[in-house]
């Protein structure tokens, strides 16, 4: 016997000592639909019920089609058709007297949960929405965050904005509130999204809220929110989960799941169950049968026909989550928050501070001569963008504010730092200490040019380090790696980041260490810089004028003996993207390179190695004769005069992936 027939025959026993399927056994004479949807007559199941499970293969049965028979009898996901609810007075004893005229009441408000579909995208649908809210011109619809995410991505001020297909067409996404067994298509029941309205950040429930047109008040199709339950459910609450399973290999047993539902996915149904819930647990529990298509769905009371739950996770026959309705009112009331985990020996953040431009005095800044064997100048910065000039500027760096081993190009325009050209010296590393995060504006620039900490009340906003705070603190004294260390914290060298892009930088964080601990390059010294892509369309901090990037760079300069000589050392670069990649991808399809575009992911921000040359047409910087000491570039070249051209790009799930 199998692993998965043996997790039956353990489940199944789990069943019989519960009194499951005496239960089941009592529905099977009054021949419940359910029982054609498992191609199943009441003669075929009445001896499968009567079997004892030890002697169930001798029978020529198999103990995953009786425990697909208990369960579906026991919690079965009915049709909804022609909006009644199928074989609503054929349910067990496990629910209470008078169970289908709970179900016929609130049949009214089955219409107004759809389906939803995604337009320019190779998944036609996935999940399941509801109307959650009326308001003046509009209605709101309720989703889970994980379905409006395969289609849109999270703005710093919490809604959504739809990303591009590999045309560099947005995709889009509508709700059709029909899709019913035999249904024919209804195009006044489907309405296009405008837009997300609210997106959760990844600490928060996974809640997406999306804004639809009203209807005309002709319309044939009329839509009607669903009430939000006035108190959270309580353990045993009898309820339905009414949405649209689809079929769910990945977190189901493809055979079993088959044995359940004889292909009849992706229509309306209603799944009656029970709420599950635990003291002190933010989230609800409920065992209504559901697969992946019920992301979204909404769990109905039965008594009053109120929303006490948003579901949002589960696997058939094991449990089921959703949110509570408590927290879908902060959310339409704009009073939910991100989870913030607060560390043990957290400090209070201090005011902000300032300092006078002569507080700098001594700074040297970046040092282009600092691998000796060749100079590594500052890149020329994007047509366009006007760079600050400090009050210590010097005719050689007219823009430069210079600090301890870094210094930074600003734009006071911007208020945003447009690039950061750190040196780093592993051999010197002296590490510091965070300290309790006081950070300070920049006396040589107009205070009026920079951002400070009111402009970064929106906890899920962070001021990221444009330079990587721990990378600057060395020195040949302790001195120098301490003033290294807290001259990171100025406002000029600070990014708008979101939490979830500035908090999931593994391998970004690491590539310098790698690269020059790497047998390939040689010694521990490289040069390094760092800056945000600007192409215009990102959003703004508040009012600030300041935009929030979606995507940095870095390019790492070393030495490396050059193929074939006797240990001459050539400059060797390489660059890197942080991004969800919608800008990878723009680049690839702008290079005509469609074939290496097909199968590109993106989603969650990950780093990408690039060609220099590449990253130059993505950023508008120019790195001069960067370019020719780029090893992907030569990797590239070298594969395409040997056949098809690879994708000029480099995933970096791992350090090993970098080509160096």
């Amino acid at each position: 016997m199998g692993n998965r027939e043996e997790e039956s025959r353990g489940r199944l026993e789990r069943l019989s000592a519960s009194g499951a399927i005496e239960k089941a056994r009592a529905v099977i004479d009054a021949s419940p639909p359910i029982l054609e949807e498992l191609g199943m007559s009441v003669d075929m199941a009445t001896e499968l019920m009567d079997k004892p499970i030890s002697g169930l293969e001798a029978a020529g049965g198999e103990p995953s089609q009786l425990e697909a028979l208990v369960l579906m009898v026991g919690r079965p996901p009915l049709i909804v058709k022609d909006g009644e609810v199928q074989g609503k007075h054929t349910l067990n004893e496990d629910f209470p007297p008078g169970i289908d005229g709970l179900i016929t009441g609130v049949e009214p408000i089955l219409p107004f949960v759809g389906r939803v579909e995604f337009l320019h995208h190779d998944m036609a649908w996935g999940g399941t929405a509801w109307v959650i809210k009326e308001e003046t011109d509009h209605f709101l619809i309720c989703t889970n965050r994980h379905v409006a995410e395969i289609v849109a991505r999270r703005t710093f001020r919490g809604d959504g904005v739809f990303t591009f297909a590999p045309a560099n067409v947005p995709y889009g996404a509508q709700v059709d509130f029909v899709e019913e067994l035999d249904a024919d298509p209804n195009p006044d029941a489907v309405f296009r999204i405008d837009k997300f309205t609210y997106l959760a950040d990844d600490a928060s429930a996974d809640v997406a809220i999306g804004r639809i047109e009203k209807p005309r008040a002709d319309a044939p199709f009329k839509l009607k929110a669903l009430d939000l339950a006035d108190a959270d459910g309580e353990d045993d609450d009898i309820v339905a989960v009414v949405g649209y399973p689809a079929r769910d290999g990945l977190r189901n047993d493809p055979t079993q799941m088959e044995k359940y539902f004889k292909g009849l996915y992706d229509i309306k149904r209603f799944a009656p169950g029970k709420l599950k819930v635990r003291d002190g647990v933010s989230i609800l529990g409920h065992d209504c049968t559901t697969l992946g298509g019920n992301s979204g769905s909404p769990v109905i009371r039965l008594s009053d026909g109120k929303v006490v739950g948003l579901h949002f996770a589960g696997r058939f026959a094991v449990g089921n989550s959703a949110v509570r309705a408590s927290t879908l009112k902060k959310v339409l009331d704009g009073t939910a928050k991100p989870q913030v985990l607060v560390s043990e020996g957290f400090q209070p953040e201090r005011p902000d501070g300032a300092h006078d431009a002569d507080h700098f005095d001594g700074r040297s800044g970046y040092d282009p001569a600092f691998l000796q064997v060749a100079p590594v100048p500052l890149p020329k910065t994007p047509a366009g963008i006007t760079l600050s000039k400090p009050s210590d500027a010097t005719a050689e760096r007219p823009h430069e504010l210079r600090y301890q081993n870094f210094g930074v190009l600003y734009s006071g325009e911007l208020k945003s730092p447009i690039l950061a050209a750190m040196n780093l010296d592993g051999t010197l590393t002296r590490p510091q200490k965070r300290g309790s995060d006081k950070w300070f504006s920049d006396g040589r620039l107009p205070a009026a040019d920079q951002l400070g900490k009111n402009d970064y009340d929106d906890s899920a906003i962070d001021r990221g380090h444009l330079v990587r705070r721990a990378a600057t603190n060395w020195g040949e004294t302790e001195e120098q790696a301490k003033q290294s260390n807290a001259d990171s914290f100025h406002y000029t060298v600070a990014s708008p980041q979101h939490m979830s892009f500035n908090r999931s930088r593994s391998q970004w964080l690491g590539i310098e260490d790698y690269i020059m601990s790497n047998a390939r390059t040689h010694g521990f010294k490289c040069c390094v810089f760092t800056g945000p892509i600007l192409v215009g369309d990102e959003p703004m901090l508040k009012d600030t004028g300041s935009p929030i990037p979606l995507n940095f760079f870095k390019v790492v300069t070393m030495l490396a003996e050059e193929e074939g000589s006797l240990g001459i050392l050539r400059p060797h670069a390489t660059a890197y993207v942080l991004s969800q990649g919608q800008l990878i991808q723009r680049l690839l399809m702008d290079q005509g390179d469609r074939e290496t575009v097909e199968g590109f992911e993106f989603g969650a921000f990950k780093t990408f190695q690039t060609r220099i040359a590449d990253l130059e047409e993505m950023s508008g910087f120019d790195f001069g004769d960067l370019k020719s000491a780029d090893p992907l570039a030569r990797r590239v070249a070298q594969l395409a005069s040997e056949g098809p051209a690879p994708r000029p790009v480099v995933t970096v799930h791992g350090y090993e992936n970098i080509v160096l």
